[in-house]
């Protein structure tokens, strides 16, 4: 279907992938918590945009000039890995009630989508997951145009995936808003898993 080999099998895949929680599954859950559905999807959007620029630097050959030059892979990986230790800081680092409530006042959707975006771009290893994905799916007389409808089904998917995630964090927000106790261990718990995966990324092997 759509020229792509084996469809059920790449829709099958694109889900699984997105069950995994990551980097862009804790800004986009405590972006909702933070300031409701609206910051929730301005998180969607910035992580879909995230995405897309590694999608496209990855069809457009982009990932090999990063797999090539070894140190310029090591500068954007580094500072993904900062960003990200810097953003999980702020949010482990409340430790009142009131700080919590101050540090977690709405911010803009603006704001949100931004956070979301540089926390989407924190793995510059993403490219070569997407060079090395789309080709699984792929055959020899596979179109360009083919490749754009793989990245439409990755953004939609995730779009309608990351979406469902909203509603249910902001479900679970409104239920959590009258404990005060909670919310600022969750988001204690948000800050340190975003230090755990900067942590993480920084100590994989290039």
């Amino acid at each position: 279907m759509f020229e792509i080999h084996n469809y059920i099998g790449f829709i099958t895949a694109i889900l699984l992938f997105q069950l995994v929680p990551g980097p862009g599954t804790v800004a986009i859950l405590n972006a909702t918590a933070r300031s409701g559905r609206r910051g929730g999807m301005g998180a969607v959007l910035g992580t879909l945009a995230g995405d897309l620029v590694y999608m496209v630097a990855a069809v457009s050959g982009l990932a090999a000039l990063l797999t090539a030059s070894p140190v310029l892979f090591s500068v954007v990986r580094l500072a993904g890995i900062a960003y990200l230790c810097r953003f999980g800081w702020t949010l482990l680092r409340s430790t009142t009630t009131s700080n919590v409530q101050e540090t977690c006042s709405v911010p803009s959707v603006r704001r949100s989508f931004h956070q979301a975006f540089v926390v989407g771009l924190t793995n510059p290893k993403v490219i070569v997951f997407f060079m090395s994905f789309f080709p699984l799916f792929m055959t020899s007389t596979t179109r360009p145009v083919t490749l754009v409808i793989m990245m439409v089904h990755v953004s939609a998917l995730c779009l309608v995936y990351q979406t469902l995630l909203v509603l249910v964090g902001d479900q679970v927000a409104k239920r959590l808003s009258p404990m005060p106790q909670v919310r600022l261990h969750a988001t204690r718990l948000a800050g340190a898993a975003l230090i755990v995966f900067g942590i993480k990324l920084a100590l994989e092997s290039d």
